[in-house]
C-alpha cells in the first residue's frame, strides 16, 4: 500500500512539475513535447470560441468609442505574429509553425503559401513580413527544420504573384544567439527603403556573458544586436557587421527589445516600442542616428550623466512616453483612415496585455499632450493602491481599446478598417465604423 501511494505521490509531483516546466520555462521542453501541447491548447480554444459564438457570447474585445464595431475577422490560426496587405489580400504569419497564411475574399485558405523552417522557442520563430507592391520580405529565426537550433535571424525578399511566394533571396543576416530579444518587425518609408529592428540578444540561455557596444558598453564588437537595421544596403555584403563601417547600416542602437516600428505618414518620422526589464516600458521617436539608451538609461535619463558609447555618431533623447512598470507594449500605427478622421493627430499603440492606447500628438506631431495630471510628466508611473499592490497611474484619458489578448501587429486595411493581430487568440480582430 505504501509503494502504491508513493508511485502516485511520484506521478503526480512529476505532473506538476512537467507543468510549471511547460508554464514558466517552455525552452526547456523538447520540441516534440511542446507542439502537442500547444496544438491542444489552441485546439481548445478554438473550440470554445466556436462554442461561444454559437450561444451568442459577446465579444470580450471592445473599444471606448462606440461609433465602432468589432469583430472576430479570421479564427483558427496558430500563433500569429504579423500581416501585411497585398491589394484586398493578406498574408498572415504563424510563428511557431513557420507557415505563412493567405486570406483571400475575408476567407482563411486551407493550404499555407510558404511553409519555413524555423527555430520556435520563446520569441524565435516566423517574426516580420512586409509587401511592397509584388516583393514581400520576410524575418525569421531560421533552421535547418523545425525547431532545431537556430541559423541566424534572417531576412530574405520574396515575389508575389498573387497565389504564392517564389524567388527568395538572402538580404540581411542578423544573429540569434538567444531564445529572446529577437525582434523581426519590419517597416518601410515612403521611399520604400525598409527597416528592420532586433534585440540586445542578451537574456536567459544566451551564451553572450555581457553587453557589448551596441549597448552602450565600452567594449565589446559592432554585432548587429539592439539596433534598428537598414535592411539591404549593401547586396553584396549580408551581414551588417562584416562590412567596412557597421554603423553606416545601423538606423539606431541601445535598443534592449522591441516589437513594434511605425513610420508617420505626415512627417516622415520613425517611431518605436520598447521593452524594459520589468520596468521603464518605452515609445520612442526615433530620428536618424538615434540611441535609446539601453543599458545605461532606462525610461527618462532625468538629467543624469549618461555615459554613452558612440557620441559622435549617435544621439540621446529621453523616450516620448514611458511605464514605470511594464505593460509588454507591442505594435504601432498612426490612424489615417477616413474611418478614424478623428483619431488622425494621434499614434495608436497595442500592448501585449489586451490594450490598445489612443496617444494624441502634438502640433508638430513629435510628442504627446495630455489633459490629466499624472500623464502630463510623460509617464505612467507606479502607485500604491489600497490593498497595498504596486500598480500604475490611472491610464484612462489613453485607453482606446482592451481585451483583445497578446496583441502583435496593427493594420489598416484598403476598406478603412482596423485589423488588430492577437498572438494569444489566434484570431485576427477587425474594426471598422458603425
Amino acid at each position: 500500500m505504501k509503494k502504491k501511494i508513493i508511485v502516485i505521490l511520484a506521478i503526480m509531483i512529476s505532473i506538476l512539475i512537467f507543468g510549471a516546466i511547460a508554464y514558466k520555462a517552455p525552452y526547456m521542453l523538447p520540441h516534440e513535447v511542446l507542439e502537442p501541447i500547444r496544438f491542444l491548447r489552441d485546439f481548445q480554444q478554438e473550440f470554445t470560441r466556436t462554442a461561444e459564438r454559437n450561444v451568442g457570447i459577446p465579444l470580450k474585445a471592445q473599444t471606448v468609442d462606440s461609433t465602432f464595431m468589432i469583430e472576430e475577422f479570421v479564427t483558427g490560426l496558430s500563433q500569429p505574429t504579423t500581416m501585411t496587405f497585398m491589394g484586398n489580400d493578406i498574408l498572415i504569419l504563424e510563428k511557431n509553425k513557420g507557415t505563412i497564411r493567405l486570406i483571400k475574399n475575408g476567407q482563411l485558405q486551407t493550404e499555407p503559401v510558404l511553409d519555413l523552417s524555423v527555430s520556435n522557442t520563446n520569441e524565435q520563430g516566423l517574426l516580420g513580413i512586409l509587401g511592397i507592391d509584388s516583393t514581400v520580405y520576410l524575418y525569421f529565426t531560421e533552421a535547418k527544420n523545425d525547431g532545431d537550433i537556430a541559423l541566424g535571424n534572417h531576412i530574405y525578399k520574396y515575389k508575389w504573384d498573387g497565389s504564392k511566394l517564389f524567388d527568395p533571396k538572402l538580404v540581411t543576416e542578423l544573429p540569434s544567439k538567444s531564445l529572446w530579444h529577437n525582434g523581426g518587425i519590419l517597416v518601410a518609408d515612403s521611399d520604400k527603403n525598409v527597416y528592420a529592428v532586433i534585440g540586445d540578444q542578451t537574456s536567459t540561455n544566451s551564451p553572450l556573458e555581457k553587453y557589448r557596444i551596441l549597448q552602450n558598453y565600452q567594449s565589446g564588437e559592432l554585432d548587429d544586436t539592439g539596433v534598428i537595421i537598414k535592411v539591404g544596403l549593401d547586396e553584396s555584403i549580408t551581414k551588417p557587421r562584416d562590412t567596412s563601417n557597421p554603423m553606416d547600416h545601423y538606423y539606431a542602437m541601445g535598443i534592449r527589445n522591441s516589437f513594434g516600428l511605425a513610420i508617420d505618414p505626415i512627417t516622415g518620422h520613425m517611431w518605436d516600442t520598447e521593452n524594459g526589464p520589468e520596468l521603464y516600458d518605452e515609445v520612442n521617436l526615433v530620428l536618424p542616428n538615434s540611441n535609446s539608451g539601453w543599458v545605461k538609461i532606462l525610461g527618462p535619463s532625468q538629467g543624469k550623466s549618461t555615459d554613452l558609447t558612440l557620441t559622435d555618431h549617435f544621439e540621446y533623447s529621453d523616450p516620448e512616453f514611458t511605464w514605470e512598470l511594464t505593460v509588454v507594449p507591442t505594435a504601432l500605427i498612426f490612424p489615417v483612415s477616413p474611418q478614424f478622421e478623428k483619431y488622425n493627430n494621434s499614434l495608436f499603440v497595442a500592448n501585449c496585455l489586451g490594450d490598445i492606447y489612443n496617444f494624441k500628438l502634438n502640433q508638430e506631431r513629435t510628442a504627446f499632450v495630455f489633459n490629466d495630471e499624472h500623464l502630463s510628466d510623460l509617464v505612467s508611473n507606479k502607485i500604491i493602491d489600497n490593498e497595498d499592490k504596486t500598480i500604475l497611474e490611472p491610464m484612462t484619458e489613453i485607453i482606446f481599446g482592451s481585451n483583445f489578448g497578446c496583441i502583435t501587429d496593427l493594420k489598416f486595411g484598403p476598406d478603412g478598417a482596423l485589423y488588430i493581430v492577437s498572438l494569444s487568440d489566434n484570431i485576427i480582430y477587425k474594426m471598422y465604423k458603425k
